[in-house]
């Protein structure tokens, strides 16, 4: 299972309906979070994601995307956490974060390492790998992609019994890509082998998942997103206010979608919703549908499963 839940999906500020910069990426037990903003650990209680994370991704220093560090250490010491947290930044990470995580904490009850990453970067884990993308907006800011490794093809039960290949053991050794030999009774016993060429198909593709951070149109991130599961963008503004959008290095909901039809992506979820749209997006969501029909705005508490999509 890999679920996106999203806690936090406005800009700057906060707003009745929406939190500030937030999102948990959850698979196979293991969450993962990706940007920490004012009032996170809140919304992490209120929409069922725990606090065994070990692991923070930060996109870049403004206020609302890693403000809530902070509130979220110190209620992770008043718990007795003592698992150590990772948490990743672009430049500057150390000197930004390094204040915030002592801000209200005489001592923690665990380890905090604190990484700056720079795009091009990939963090490999056992069967993904989290990648750090360049993006446009200033200086010092990041997004990230979550991929999959391939899994490994379907293997053929019906195709191994009729062959003979014994069950158990040589089953798996054939799914692993070996080639196997048995014995079957006889006088003399006679050998038998097969290949995996014969029971397993081709290999299936892992799941991509890209964040963009706040960011201009980027062809970096168009790259990273090439074929993902889900792209999740930024939208601060609608067409109306492109000019605004330029100059402050974000994106309209237009934009978004251009960069999901240019990324040949299966889903667009706008996130980062000026405040102005907060209550009523429909003006963002049309607008990235003109050019990307498979778009949804991002909303507290909306949770999205990535299916795998398997290869006949």
């Amino acid at each position: 299972m890999l679920t996106v839940t999203f806690l936090g999906t406005s800009a700057a500020r906060p707003t009745v309906e929406r939190g500030v910069s937030s999102i948990a990426l959850t698979r196979g037990g293991e969450t993962l979070l990706l940007e920490c903003g004012e009032g996170t650990q809140r919304q992490m209680m209120r929409y069922g994601v725990g606090f065994t994370f070990s692991e923070i991704f930060i996109s870049h220093f403004h206020a609302d995307h890693f403000l809530g560090v902070t509130g979220l250490v110190r209620t992770l010491g008043l718990q007795g956490r003592e698992e150590p947290l990772r948490v990743y930044g672009p430049k500057g990470a150390r000197r930004h974060l390094g204040r915030a995580l002592q801000l209200g904490v005489e001592r923690t009850s665990f380890d905090i390492e604190v990484r700056e990453v720079e795009p091009g970067e990939v963090l490999g884990r056992d069967d993904y790998d989290l990648e750090v993308i360049g993006v446009d907006h200033g200086r010092h800011a990041v997004g990230f992609a979550l991929r999959e490794h391939e899994r490994l093809g379907r293997f053929n039960p019906e195709m191994a019994r009729e062959l003979g290949v014994p069950e158990g053991p040589l089953w798996g050794r054939l799914h692993r890509g070996e080639r196997v030999e048995w014995e079957e009774p006889g006088d003399p016993p006679i050998r038998r082998s097969a290949s995996p060429a014969d029971l397993v198909g081709a290999a299936r593709p892992g799941r991509v998942v890209v964040y963009s951070g706040d960011t201009r149109p980027c062809e970096d991130v168009v790259a990273a997103a090439e074929g993902a599961d889900l792209l999740i963008h930024e939208a601060t503004f609608s067409e109306e206010e492109k000019e605004r959008a330029r100059e402050t290095d974000h994106s309209t909901a237009l934009e978004a979608g251009q960069v999901a039809l240019a990324s040949r992506v299966e889903r667009l979820v706008l996130t980062h919703l000026s405040a102005r749209y907060s209550a009523a997006p429909e003006v963002l969501l049309e607008e990235a549908r003109r050019v990307f029909p498979e778009t949804a705005v991002a909303r507290d508490g909306m949770a999205i499963e990535i299916p795998f999509r398997d290869v006949e």
